[in-house]
């Protein structure tokens, strides 16, 4: 295969200034400010200081993407993938290392990306072809098809400025996706376009990999999508690159790192939980029918998910559930008390079991959230996000001598088998 990027110790640093201000300015503070600029006063009567901070958005990165690929760039907000996306496309400059691209590039990396937003739809269409170093010619070749896939036609001869924008993201992917570039490069954008359009925009970036060999580089948040579209995935980590391999590895890995600390840190000491807080969640774990404690449990067994309240003089009845999910954040079933129309009242028992007789879900690692409300929805007590991890192994789960291990479907379904 063709190495159409090569990424070789790549860094970028900014400068970040901080000042810091006094809280509460007077009238008085003012004034004599002003007094002491006017007169020169050797001592400053300032309120502000400022102190230079070295910033390494992206340190020592090394990597190589194919010709044809389709890479996810996964990483948490303000891990560098933005800055990465930047310097691929030419919009910035490294501060220190080397990449080779062999191709043309074409970047949607922000609503308004190389529009000019006096011009007309038409009139940036050209304009981004000629900027890509497309003919006139060329451009007219798939006028026709840019303006039917962005569904704009009403528009065309309207100033962008005046577009909405779903419509700049539309008639922007359009334009990058149809005017061959070698290389597409796609931000978490498509998340202003509506979920039809967005739909649209994967099957695209799949078709001209796929069928055009075109590379598709693409950052998003959304594990599933990385999964379904990407072949490799390129994990950064705090400007550092953590892991570079397939796209499920990848989601997995980070998916990891994301559960790691928030797992090891006690329920009541989270402080990333909403609700009005008058009585809290303490602890949750996993039993057996012999009421044995378990980290790892498997398909078809019986099983109790247990959880306990920080207090037991709370007059209130509330609804509890648990939402379980997998590594991946692919929301998977909900356990509620309110589906059962059973209310909890914290003043009369403090710990509560969710049972299920069939384990049904296949071998994976999975996490909950968990939620207390009232009746209102709005009044949540307590609400907090992944609290407990748990591994499912494979089992006889339909008890035929067949083992089933690792398995692509997330659920188990009972059902008869028999000819007629």
């Amino acid at each position: 295969m063709t190495r159409i990027i090569q990424v070789s110790n790549l860094s970028k640093s900014y400068n970040i200034t901080h000042e810091s201000r006094e809280k509460y300015t007077s009238l008085r503070d003012v004034i004599a400010r002003r007094a002491n600029k006017i007169f020169s006063f050797p001592k400053s009567l300032s309120t502000t200081s400022a102190t230079n901070e070295e910033f390494w958005a992206l340190k020592d990165l090394s990597f190589d993407i194919e010709k044809g690929d389709r890479v996810g760039i996964i990483g948490r907000n303000g891990a560098g993938k933005s800055t990465l996306l930047k310097i691929l496309s030419r919009i910035t400059e490294p501060t220190s290392g080397e990449i080779k691209i062999r191709g043309r590039v074409a970047s949607l990396l922000e609503v308004g990306t190389g529009f000019h937003p006096e011009l007309t739809g038409r009139e940036n269409i050209y304009l981004n072809g000629a900027i890509l170093g497309m003919s006139r010619f060329e451009i007219k070749k798939h006028f026709d098809d840019i303006v039917a896939f962005a569904e704009v036609e009403k528009f065309l001869d309207t100033p962008v400025k005046r577009y909405s924008s779903g419509m700049y993201v539309r008639l922007a992917f359009a334009v990058a996706a149809h005017l061959e570039p070698e290389i597409l490069i796609v931000d978490e954008v498509l998340a202003v376009g509506d979920a039809q359009f967005q739909k649209k925009c994967l099957g695209k970036m799949e078709d001209v990999s796929k069928n055009e060999g075109r590379t598709v580089i693409f950052v998003s948040h959304n594990m599933e999508v990385v999964k379904n579209l990407c072949k490799k995935g390129i994990v950064i980590t705090n400007g550092e690159l953590s892991y570079n391999g397939g796209s499920y590895e990848s989601v997995l890995n980070y998916s990891q790192q994301n559960y790691k600390n928030i797992l090891n840190t006690n329920i009541l000491k989270r402080i990333d939980r909403e609700g009005i807080g008058e009585i809290k969640f303490q602890d949750i774990w996993i039993e057996d029918k012999k009421d044995n404690v378990l980290t790892t449990l498997a398909a078809g067994d019986l099983v109790k998910f247990k959880v306990k309240t920080s207090r037991k003089d709370f007059k209130k009845s509330l609804y509890c559930s648990i939402v379980i999910k997998t590594i991946e954040g692919v929301r998977v079933c909900t356990l509620s008390s309110e589906m059962m129309d059973k209310k909890v009242y914290i003043d009369k028992c403090d710990t509560f079991v969710f049972e299920i007789e069939r384990f049904p879900l296949s071998e994976n690692e999975y996490v909950c959230d968990l939620r207390m409300a009232e009746k209102n929805d709005d009044l949540v007590q307590d609400s907090i996000k992944e609290v407990f991890k748990f591994r499912v192994i494979g089992n006889d789960y339909f008890k035929s001598g067949q083992p089933q291990g690792s398995n692509i479907d997330i659920f188990f379904t009972d059902f008869r088998f028999y000819a007629e």
